[in-house]
């Protein structure tokens, strides 16, 4: 089932807020807990729902078969294995119309031994990610009546690879340390970009995956924030914010870290892209209830009574909800993994001759801190998101 552009908006729209409302070095998937809110939603009343429509960008009433769509969706990118898990106290009933919504390999049980419950979850999320995440990021307690849990892992090997090569930056936070460096050459100058946006300008490089998955690298003038970078870059993917692509940028100073220029040759030569950025790995945890209002979990927490009649009579609150996430990008490839969970309590209830030759060059380097995404190649949905302030 391919995914709609309502719903692809709706989760990017999710990554650029969350995006604006982190700092420093992160990783993170919005495409791993909006159907899980979207789930929640529907069988959310009162001010829980409204607050959950809100944070989902679509009607209550439309969130689980969204969900549904997004969830099959996800099981057609070739480059992800994806999942969503249910366990359930024994003795909490379901309500028959709200579980028939969910996947029907999803369902599990929780025995109410929280030491048995959570190797049984940390198998499922090591599983289920080829163990990039190895523990369930929620903690299942005794009284623990419900955990509904997604997992992402996406793995992509570049069409071309990297030349690894020392890099040593001469400004900026990385001043004057030997980075792992990536280099690349290209002839595909329309791989890089000018991102225009309100607050500045971001420069993009996309890093064709084998499969159906692009890396989008994002580097932005000096006085954006993390977030503001981070949202262009997802502006960009549905045309909000205009792109200027490599073969028509003017020369010299382009953007940030990007340069046109005539550079001498040997002989007749094609137009290139070179590209300069540094391996990474970033690990992170989230407690979504510290960004409640993000999430649209501000009242669903209120243990003092239930907000979810939808999912059972028994009063249910929002009493844990994380994410777990891992993202690496090195010579070969990328790959990147989250699992999200959130857990429902009781409610209340050089020199010489003149050459020739000269040759067109554009030259793009990410040699300080810069933001990522994981684009789904068709759908332009983004799958992973982050930012990098410790590259190897």
């Amino acid at each position: 089932m391919p995914i709609t552009g309502a719903t692809t908006q709706a989760v990017n729209g999710l990554t650029a807020r969350w995006a604006g409302a982190s700092s420093g070095g992160t990783v993170f998937s919005a495409a791993g807990v909006w159907p899980l809110l979207a789930f929640l939603a529907d069988g959310a009343r009162g001010p829980a729902r409204a607050e959950l429509a809100r944070a989902l960008g679509v009607p209550a009433e439309q969130a689980a078969a969204a969900a549904r769509e997004l969830l099959a969706g996800l099981a057609d990118v070739t480059a992800l294995d994806s999942a969503l898990g249910l366990w359930t106290r024994r003795t909490l009933e379901l309500r028959e119309e709200w579980e028939a919504q969910l996947p029907t390999d999803a369902l599990g049980v929780l025995t109410g031994d929280p030491a048995l419950d959570r190797r049984e979850l940390d198998t499922w999320a090591a599983k289920r990610t080829g163990g990039l995440i190895e523990r369930m990021p929620v903690e299942v307690r005794d009284d623990t009546d419900l955990v509904l849990a997604s997992a992402l892992a996406l793995r992509t090997t570049w069409l071309r690879p990297f030349e690894v090569r020392p890099v040593r930056p001469s400004a900026g936070p990385w001043q004057d340390r030997t980075l792992r460096g990536l280099h690349r050459r290209s002839v595909r100058l329309d791989r890089v970009g000018l991102v225009t946006a309100p607050e500045g300008r971001v420069t993009e490089v996309k890093v064709l995956g084998d499969q159906d998955v692009d890396v989008h690298l994002l580097l932005g003038d000096t006085h954006l924030t993390p977030g503001q970078v981070v949202a262009a870059g997802t502006a960009a993917l549905d045309g909000t914010c205009p792109v200027v692509r490599g073969s028509s940028l003017p020369y010299g100073p382009a953007g940030p870290g990007l340069r046109v220029e005539e550079r001498p040759c040997a002989g007749p030569q094609q137009p290139t892209l070179e590209v300069t950025t540094a391996a990474f790995e970033v690990r992170a945890h989230h407690d979504l209830l510290d960004l409640h209002g993000l999430f649209g979990l501000t009242a669903a927490r209120d243990v003092r009574q239930g907000h979810f009649p939808g999912v059972s009579a028994a009063p249910l609150a929002v009493g844990s909800a994380r994410q777990s996430a891992l993202a690496r990008f090195d010579a070969l490839g990328f790959e990147a993994a989250a699992v999200t969970a959130v857990a429902a309590a009781p409610g209340g209830a050089p020199g010489g001759p003149t050459p020739r030759y000269t040759s067109t060059v554009v030259s793009a380097a990410f040699d300080r801190p810069f933001g990522f995404l994981a684009v789904h190649r068709e759908t332009r949905l983004v799958l992973t998101a982050g930012w990098v302030t410790e590259p190897w």
